[in-house]
């Protein structure tokens, strides 16, 4: 028996099992760009507005923090390079990096690869099959990438960068995770390492790039490797030598350290608690609150970072619209209002909505599993409530989004108030516009609740959903999609604050949906068996 035997099996195991996670994925990060390719002559008919949006572009460190520098704005393929050149790639490793820890660590969570470890499967088998599942992901990305941005009629060879250097990003932080499953004992830890590192990727590459001075600083992160590449601006195919490179030597180094573990143990031991627990810890929702808050810490502290970095970028967005009234109209539909800095704050405020919205849902269906891991029976078997025990996550999901769209709200109101000079006018209007988005998280939550409560085993549906509502809100009124497709994504319905005029209805319909859904949901969770 080879360390490898059982590779082919496991693999068409993780395949099956996310057979509608890792199309999602796939779809949305590969027709991305392709989306917004075409409307570039649109937004910048004549050479003066491209002109102008080169200039902006180039003198505004706090845009080139955000989206990398931009090298040619002046043709399509340039400008969506630059659009999408640091987010998508950033997006590919998220999902990479799940992917490997839901097919290791989590398999050992759950002693499911104890089990498998018990049949004719090697020693390896499960670590490759988890990378080639995260590397046939991100493959497909790069082709639906490279044959979407060829179907819009951009050049081959920049196409081809430009999936290259987002399909080696992804595969570089799969083999980031590959490392991270080997050191930490739980999944949740594997994940926070995971995305730390690929946090810090980022931060180098903003500071690199936003500061001339210190510009080396981009390549030291692979994310700053992905943009050098320059698709449609040179198409420097050399530079993919390093993320290729990288992605084999943590590869390597995740074989290595796998032999010097035990199944279901991490390399770094976890540090053993208490005999008797504290007095704190006795109630559903201070274990809740154990379970929760490593997640929901780092998502505020990201919502802070978010938050900044879009507060400072309100002021300058001129910069970024140009002299194009096409774009200008753009920002219009995203944000419903007549001045362009509070058109971009609402669409920002609705981005933060969408966002907490997948963290809702995160939180929400951490009581499946919990359910899953068999820890749930337990619980129940003492004197705990179902509802009392569901009641104590949601609070979680409910609230918890509720703090970080305040988070966001602070940091960016703060930051524009103080680029403005007006901090006192700012920041309670953009901190109002971001909390309006509230309702429309909770009719998320709600739908979450409705599957996990009736059809549990399908709780990848309310990904879907989100994944949905993102896409509607974000691409929908770009591409003008009909008003009856907008109309499904509870985001649409939210006034776009801080300029549109403030009404009650929406806010009591989202309210009164959430309510009905959520109260639907857990009478299901009530009713049905456990498991």
């Amino acid at each position: 028996m080879t360390a490898l035997v059982g590779t082919r099996h496991l693999v068409r195991l993780a395949l099956r099992r996310d057979r509608i996670v890792l199309p999602v994925w796939v779809l949305v990060i590969g027709l991305l760009p392709a989306s917004t390719a075409g409307a570039y002559g649109q937004l910048y008919p004549d050479q003066a507005s491209r002109a102008s949006l080169t200039a902006g572009m180039g003198a505004n460190p706090s845009i080139r923090l955000l989206y990398g520098p931009p090298f040619d704005l002046s043709t399509a393929g340039g400008f969506t390079a630059w659009r999408f050149g640091v987010f998508l790639p950033l997006f590919a490793a998220l999902a990479c990096l799940f992917t490997v820890t839901r097919h290791t660590r989590q398999e050992e969570d759950t002693g499911r690869q104890e089990l498998l470890s018990s049949t004719v499967t090697g020693r390896y088998a499960a670590l490759a099959a988890a990378l080639i599942t995260a590397g046939i992901g991100a493959v497909a990305t790069g082709l639906l990438v490279a044959l979407g941005l060829v179907g819009a009629g951009l050049p081959a060879g920049g196409s081809v960068a430009f999936a290259l250097g987002t399909t080696l990003t992804g595969l570089v932080f799969a083999a980031v995770a590959a490392i991270a499953v080997q050191l930490a004992e739980y999944s949740r830890t594997a994940n926070g390492i995971a995305a730390a590192v690929l946090g810090a990727a980022f931060l180098l590459r903003a500071v690199g790039d936003s500061a001339t001075d210190i510009s080396w600083l981009s390549w030291l992160s692979p994310l700053g490797w992905s943009t050098r590449i320059r698709p449609f601006a040179g198409d420097r195919f050399a530079v993919a030598l390093p993320l290729v490179a990288a992605a084999v030597v943590l590869g390597a180094v995740a074989c290595l350290l796998l032999p010097r573990r035990d199944v279901g143990m991490g390399i770094l031991p976890a540090r053993p608690g208490p005999a008797v627990a504290a007095r704190g810890l006795r109630s559903p929702f201070a274990l809740a609150w154990r379970m929760h808050r490593g997640l929901l810490i780092g998502w505020a502290v990201g919502f802070a970072v978010m938050g900044a970095l879009f507060g400072s970028l309100a002021a300058g967005i001129g910069d970024v619209v140009g002299d194009s009234a096409q774009a200008q109209q753009m920002f219009e539909r995203l944000g419903g209002a007549q001045n362009l800095v509070d058109t971009f704050l609402a669409a920002i405020a609705n981005i933060f909505g969408l966002i907490a919205a997948l963290y809702a849902v995160q939180a929400t269906l951490r009581m499946r599993s919990e359910e899953t891991a068999l820890r749930l029976e337990p619980l129940l078997a003492t004197g705990v409530r179902r509802l009392s025990w569901a009641g104590s996550h949601l609070a979680f999901s409910l609230l918890g989004a509720t703090l970080l769209l305040v988070v966001a709200g602070l940091f960016a109101g703060l930051l524009h108030g103080l680029r403005v000079d007006d901090v006192a006018g700012q920041l309670p209007a953009v901190l109002g516009a971001t909390v309006a988005q509230v309702p429309a998280v909770w009719v998320v939550v709600g739908i979450a609740v409705v599957v996990f409560g009736f059809a549990p085993k399908l709780s990848t549906v309310a990904w879907a959903v989100a994944a949905l509502f993102l896409m509607l809100s974000l691409f929908g009124p770009v591409v003008q999609a009909p008003q009856v497709l907008l109309d499904l994504s509870p985001f649409t319905h939210v006034p776009k604050l801080p300029s549109a005029e403030f009404t009650v209805t929406p806010f009591a319909w989202l309210l009164g949906i959430a309510v009905v859904t959520l109260a639907a949901g857990l009478t299901g969770f009530r009713r049905r068996d456990i498991g």
